[in-house]
């Protein structure tokens, strides 16, 4: 066993030694009105194939591009530099052992759990609804949550409307989630939500669940479109419900003191082209799911879509939920969020 986290250890340690976290690249001579010279470090939970990664590598294109070249963000999926495990990777981008991160409100809520908010049960109607609300009054929220965690808050993109997937039957009703052992990313919210309809959370690290759904430690998964199809769990599991009962976006956001370091012209760039990449991703996510809906059900999944009469039963059985987590969360975040 310490074999093995010397190892690991060893490895972390190369990569930054290799990538550089805000490390200044060499200089040669400055012409006036260039950006400053630099190597940055992302690190982000999904695969390749992910939205997350796949909005963190736009970013860096667009970083390298506007700069000329001379600010480059070097970005590891999969939390590479943390061994896969979601949790270090936030306290190293808290640490500043990284420059740069997205992930999951839900993953980020480790550290405070008022960034749960957005994820009460049918907050949003839509993803216009999301977008706007994030953009304003939301955001600032996100922003002085993530201040208190020594992090910048620079944009936000849709992780998605989350839904259910499992192996074991079809869920048309609120009964038919009674038993079943579904991962999810932690997290009060989460954990209310599913035990309401008698069903078994499991909190994991995101990168161990498709083992865990192949091996029968858990019988299904809650998160969007996207997500389950980069992870190919739509290979694995038989049946989806389409039933929007959370939205979960990424948090893209800097170590604040990192961040603050950069020269003004070097900040503006990054949250500009932080947002920039986040509304492509957005895009990405809206354009994509209709999509990925007729291919799951090409390889076999079984996928259903809830009406508002079928979806009625499941609001009405988490109602004491929502209530209770408003409370909980506060008038300030309520008001935020515009939840009545």
């Amino acid at each position: 066993m310490l074999k093995k986290i010397l190892m690991s250890v060893l490895l972390i340690c190369g990569m930054l030694a290799v990538t550089g976290c805000g490390e200044q690249a060499a200089d040669g001579p400055r012409k006036e009105g260039d950006y400053q010279k630099i190597k940055l470090v992302m690190s982000v939970n999904g695969t390749n194939i992910a939205t997350d990664t796949k909005v963190a590598m736009k970013f860096a294109e667009l970083v390298e591009q506007e700069s000329g070249g001379n600010i480059t963000v070097d970005v590891f999926p999969n939390d590479q530099l943390a061994g896969g495990n979601a949790s270090k990777g936030i306290e190293m981008i808290a640490d500043g052992a990284v420059d740069l991160a997205a992930y999951a409100a839900g993953v980020m809520a480790v550290m405070d759990e008022h960034l749960l908010i957005a994820t009460i049960p049918w907050t949003f109607n839509n993803y216009q609804e999301a977008r706007e609300i994030i953009d304003t009054t939301g955001g600032e929220y996100y922003k002085k949550i993530l201040a208190q965690q020594g992090m910048t808050f620079l944009a936000s993109a849709h992780n998605g409307f989350r839904q259910i997937t499992n192996g074991k039957h079809p869920v048309l009703k609120p009964e038919d989630v009674a038993g079943l052992k579904i991962r999810v990313p932690g997290g009060e919210v989460y954990f209310k939500f599913w035990r309401a309809f008698g069903a078994d959370p499991v909190a994991m690290s995101w990168s161990e669940a498709f083992t865990a759904i192949q091996q029968g430690t858990i019988d299904g998964q809650e998160n969007g479109f996207s997500v389950t199809n980069s992870a190919k769990v739509n290979e694995i599991q038989q049946y989806m419900t389409v039933w929007n009962y959370t939205y979960e976006n990424y948090l893209f956001v800097a170590n604040t003191k990192i961040f603050d370091s950069l020269e003004p012209k070097t900040q503006e760039l990054i949250r500009a082209k932080a947002k920039e990449a986040c509304e492509w991703g957005r895009d990405l996510v809206e354009n994509d799911e209709e999509n990925l809906r007729k291919k799951f059900e090409q390889g076999g999944m079984e996928v259903i879509v809830l009406s508002p009469e079928q979806l009625k039963p499941f609001q009405d059985k988490v109602q004491g939920v929502r209530q209770e987590l408003m409370e909980k969360y506060g008038d300030e975040a309520c008001r935020a969020f515009r939840m009545k």
